[in-house]
Order: C-alpha cells, then sequence, then structure tokens
C-alpha cells in the first residue's frame, strides 16, 4: 500500500477529505458530515498508508486538532496550511472536473455554482499546497 497524504478542511458542519500520493495523484476524496469524520478516518487508515495530514488553518482548525488527537490517535499530527481561497480555487478546479454541458457552458465560470460542496476539492488544494512548499 502506497504512502499517501490525507488533507482535512476542517469545518463545523461539513469536512473536506482527500488522500493524495506523493506524485500528487488523487487517490480518494469526499465530503462528510463533522460526526462522522472520525469514523470514516478510522476506515480509511485501514485500507491506506497515511503519513501525513495536510489541514487548512482556519474554520476549527484547533478545535479539530484536539479531536483528531483523540478519537484518531495513530494519525500523524496536522500540518497547518494557509487555506485563503481555496473554496474559489475549488470551484473553479470542480469545473475543470466536471466541465458544464450545453447552453451551461457560456454562463461564465465566476457565476457558477458547484451542484455540491467542494470541500474534498479544497482539501485537494491543500495537499498540493504542502508540497509545493516542502518540494521549493
Amino acid at each position: 500500500m502506497p504512502p499517501v497524504i490525507l488533507g482535512f478542511d476542517p469545518g463545523r458542519a461539513k469536512c473536506g477529505l482527500a488522500l493524495l500520493g506523493i506524485d500528487s495523484q488523487v487517490v480518494y476524496h469526499q465530503v462528510v458530515a463533522a460526526g462522522d469524520v472520525l469514523e470514516v478516518l478510522q476506515r480509511l487508515q485501514g485500507e491506506y498508508q497515511i503519513v501525513q495530514v495536510v489541514m487548512g488553518n482556519q474554520t476549527g482548525s484547533q478545535s479539530w486538532i484536539k479531536r483528531l488527537a483523540a478519537g484518531a490517535p495513530a494519525l500523524p499530527a496536522p500540518v497547518l496550511v494557509d487555506e485563503r481561497h481555496t473554496t474559489l480555487q475549488a470551484r473553479r478546479r470542480y469545473w475543470q472536473m466536471c466541465p458544464s454541458r450545453g447552453w451551461r457552458r457560456l454562463i461564465p465560470l465566476g457565476l457558477r455554482v458547484p451542484p455540491r460542496s467542494v470541500d474534498d476539492i479544497a482539501a485537494m488544494l491543500l495537499v498540493e499546497r504542502y508540497l509545493a512548499q516542502t518540494q521549493s
């Protein structure tokens, strides 16, 4: 099982999770209700070798660090990454991953709203930022 990095975009109601390989390849991504995060993380720990946790440094990050330490003690301590503008970037990335079709593609990107939460994509971006920082 190859090593992966867990991207964690913390929130009060929902959290974005993403697993990326060291080569930035996305292995898994999902938006999870905040109450289900620890259960999902325990399942992921059984399936993947999580070598690093990268977390956004804004909404509720300090309380999530404590929750992860108590509920998933086998996970590595999270590294905090600046998460400013990740939601806007995640929206843009969503449209790259899932391009609009038909007349909807004529709407400017700045006016499009994804049909689902993009917290998992924000978690991917956090890992990409972490990898860019460590490789430069």
